[in-house]
């Protein structure tokens, strides 16, 4: 039987073409209390859509896909030094 976090990790991965078809990626951070946490990358990092793309999307089938999960949250973001 596969653990949660494994389940999770093979859905994004299968999410992920879709993702970077449109020039970005999404990477797995981590999941605690059915909360997935994301970092979205490339062009998804900066796009007008990412709020739909993560809840509308990558929420929606991790919420139909994996038993558990809850919520999937964006990890926050570095912030840059010049």
């Amino acid at each position: 039987m596969e653990t949660m976090e494994t389940q999770v990790k093979n859905v994004i991965e299968k999410i992920r073409p879709y993702i970077q078809r449109d020039g970005g990626d999404v990477e797995f951070v981590s999941l605690e209390d059915g909360v997935v946490t994301v970092k979205m990358l490339g062009a998804c990092s900066e796009c007008l859509s990412l709020d739909a793309t993560l809840k509308d999307g990558i929420e929606a089938i991790l919420l139909d896909e994996v038993p558990g999960v809850t919520e999937v949250r964006l990890a926050p973001s570095e912030p840059l030094f010049f």
